[in-house]
């Protein structure tokens, strides 16, 4: 059995390309012949993968969030009730995320807006029930803390751990640590 990852295909490319591009100069400010350029194929053959660069945008934005969803969902299962074990699976998920996927981060601040409407809120409900997953991990392990400012604390942690495209060059080792400890601080925080 190979270790080896597969290699891309050529939409994952093409997306990969295109977050990185819309996130440095906004979705307005790339064109497909660009995108196409930087994958190596002519910006109308960006066509025969995506009907336009909303649908780029969109299968970014809404893949992002069923991505972290599935997730979530996956190490809610893996952790087999052990609250204290979720979390840290969530955390340790959540940061990988946010180091791995700096421009879709950077995308989502500044385009979600850009949507369709359909798809505006597809994204807000699978971030709703991603942010519930965080929640019921953070009141199993303090069940005397208000629900509300349990949703308030995980809120405030996703702002930490998405805070990653306004980092400097920590490096990655350094920055996943101190990103871990400050999560978990501030969840510890919680039951003080």
């Amino acid at each position: 059995m190979s270790t080896k990852a597969a290699a891309p295909s050529r939409r994952e490319q093409i997306l990969k390309e295109a977050a990185r591009l819309f996130a440095e100069r906004g979705f307005h400010g790339v064109g497909v012949d660009e995108i196409g350029a930087a994958v190596g194929i002519s910006g109308p053959g960006l066509y025969r993968h995506f009907a336009g660069k909303d649908a780029m945008l969109a299968e970014l934005l809404v893949g992002i969030s069923e991505r972290l969803l599935t997730g979530g969902r996956y190490r809610v299962a893996e952790a087999d009730g052990d609250p204290a074990a979720l979390l840290s699976s969530l955390i340790d998920g959540h940061v990988d995320f946010a180091l791995d996927d700096r421009p879709l981060i950077t995308l989502h601040d500044r385009e979600l807006d850009r949507l369709r409407e359909a798809d505006r809120k597809l994204v807000r409900q699978l971030q709703r029930q991603y942010v519930e997953l965080w929640v019921a991990a953070v009141r199993a392990l303090h069940p005397q803390v208000p629900e509300a400012e349990v949703r308030v604390a995980v809120h405030a942690v996703f702002g930490l751990l998405n805070s990653t495209p306004h980092l400097g060059p920590l490096g990655r080792e350094a920055t996943e640590s101190l990103l871990r400890r400050l999560a978990y601080g501030a969840f510890a925080a919680l039951g003080e």
